[in-house]
Formats: C-alpha cells, sequence, structure tokens
C-alpha cells in the first residue's frame, strides 16, 4: 500500500512503460495540463491512477493524427471539468482533414511534374552523345516556365 491506497497506482516508470512514453514526456504532460499532477508516495515516487495509462495513448494517438498538444490540453481541460468538448474536437480534426487534402493535392501535382520532368531528361539524355553534358538542370528553368515547376 502508498499512502493508503492500494497498489494499483503506477510509478513513473511504470505508466511510462505501459503507456509507450519517457518519464520525460509524463512530466511534459503535467506541466501542460495533459496529465494530472500526481499523487506522492512516501519516498516521494510519482503515483499515477490507472486510468493514466489509458490518458497517455489517448493524446498519442491523438498527435499521430495531427492534434497538437496544445489543442489536447485545451479539450482535455474542458473534459476534465465536465465538459462536452466533441463538436469542437470534431471541427479541429475536420480542419485537419482538410489541410491534409491540400498537401495531397499538392503533392500529386509535384509529382505530376517531376514525372513530366524525367519524360523530359530522358529524351534529352537519348540525343545526348555519351561524355557531353546533357546540361539538365538547365531544363528545370525551361520547365519552370511551361509547367510551373
Amino acid at each position: 500500500m502508498v499512502n493508503g491506497q492500494p497498489r494499483a497506482w503506477l510509478r513513473s516508470g511504470e505508466l511510462a512503460k505501459n503507456a509507450g512514453v519517457s518519464t520525460d514526456t509524463l512530466r511534459h504532460y503535467e506541466r501542460l495540463g495533459i496529465l494530472a499532477k500526481p499523487r506522492r508516495s512516501d519516498g516521494n515516487y510519482r503515483m499515477y491512477s490507472p486510468d493514466s495509462v489509458n490518458r497517455v495513448q489517448l493524446v498519442r494517438r491523438a498527435l499521430a493524427i495531427g492534434f497538437s498538444l496544445r489543442e489536447l490540453a485545451k479539450i482535455l481541460k474542458i473534459r476534465d471539468q465536465g465538459g462536452a468538448p466533441c463538436r469542437h474536437v470534431r471541427a479541429i480534426a475536420e480542419e485537419k482533414l482538410a489541410h491534409i487534402e491540400r498537401e495531397l493535392a499538392n503533392l500529386a501535382a509535384v509529382r505530376d511534374q517531376l514525372r513530366a520532368l524525367l519524360t523530359a531528361w530522358d529524351q534529352k539524355l537519348e540525343r545526348t552523345p555519351d561524355g557531353q553534358p546533357a546540361r539538365l538542370l538547365e531544363l528545370l528553368i525551361q520547365n519552370t516556365k511551361e509547367t510551373n515547376l
């Protein structure tokens, strides 16, 4: 027992291992208010509730899909105070999806331009005798004017 509580409480190293993060990450989450300040044992060890594992895993998954720590701190504060930030969470996720869709469209355009450039370079190389410079990079200037690369 620790501070009169059953040993269900986890030391920071145990929580970190169970959640797949470092103890430094746990302290960072505490500073941001993402993770509640832990209890202290008689030996002054940080002791986290068992549900802290789920909280840290939730944060890690949310980070993986693009949420920021700042966003999560605000959302979790509202939730911890009894609020329901669900519509806000959805709106943030929708913004992130729109951003990803724009990035994908931009990447697809760059991919298509690069394919066209490689085709032009291949044609130039076929016409260039061995040992002679093909001046492929100079085609970037020409292709920029023609294809907005």
